[in-house]
């Protein structure tokens, strides 16, 4: 099952979600719900991670673009 998952402004009561092309379907199921800003807290392990990566030092940081290109090189995405 492939999921797309996207937050969009209402205007007139309505939405417009444009599709990736490489998304094939002739039929989908839509659910709509209201963005809530506070929906997503993050587990104490999750913060442990972020606070980790906070105190490492800078020179060991890499780019936005280099992170994502390790990702796609390792995950295949």
């Amino acid at each position: 099952m492939e999921a797309i998952r996207r937050f969009v402004k209402v205007k007139n009561h309505q939405v417009n979600i444009t599709l990736p092309d490489d998304f094939i379907a002739d039929e989908v199921e839509v659910i709509i719900l209201a963005k809530n800003e506070i929906d997503y807290q993050l587990s104490d392990e999750q913060i442990q991670l972020l606070d980790d990566r906070l105190n490492e030092p800078e020179t060991e940081y890499i780019t936005s673009t280099e992170s994502l290109n390790r990702l796609k090189e390792k995950y295949g995405f």
